[in-house]
């Protein structure tokens, strides 16, 4: 390979592991998942911190974005499974949606269309100049965090069946 090839691959790789670099979310497992304050689409003041001691999945997500649509229903079975069960390490579940948005109508039909029965819903209709999404480094979506009990990232884009297999082994018998 001559040099100039050799400086063109080069060139070409550090390009892409840099935009890949860039898209990763800025917190990653291990690291404590930074504490919010927003109000839910149902007007109630919501802090992260009132979820200490509970299993919180932060999905990041769009009305407009197809792979979070076909993920909803699957989302939405996973919290049908496990809210409400006592677990070893922690009182419950919850998911907290936070939605890439500007339109408000079309989240609100994305919700009930998906079957989103969590009340934990909370757009600042900013897409992604909004201060939480801005807060976790979001930079495509759908993005999930996987948070335990002590407010500590447990994973990062874990797939439905994975979080649901990891709180599946938690659960107090």
């Amino acid at each position: 390979m001559s040099k100039i090839n050799y400086f063109i691959f080069a060139f070409v790789a550090i390009g892409i592991a840099f935009y890949f670099i860039r898209k990763m979310p800025k917190f990653d497992q291990g690291e404590i998942a930074p504490d919010f304050k927003a109000i839910t689409l149902y007007g109630e003041q919501l802090s992260f911190s009132d979820f200490k001691g509970q299993y919180v999945l932060i999905d990041f997500w769009g009305s407009w974005c197809p792979p979070c649509r076909k993920e909803n229903p699957e989302l939405a079975k996973l919290y049908k499974k496990h809210y409400g069960r006592a677990y070893k390490d922690a009182t419950e579940f919850q998911i907290v949606s936070i939605s890439v948005e500007t339109n408000k109508k079309a989240w609100v039909n994305a919700i009930n269309k998906d079957g989103l029965i969590w009340k934990h819903h909370i757009s600042s209709l900013q897409r992604f100049e909004d201060p939480i999404v801005e807060a976790y480094g979001v930079k495509e979506i759908p993005t999930k965090y996987l948070v335990g009990p002590n407010a500590e990232i447990i994973s990062v884009n874990w797939t439905v069946d994975e979080i649901d297999e990891y709180l599946s082994k938690r659960v107090k018998l």
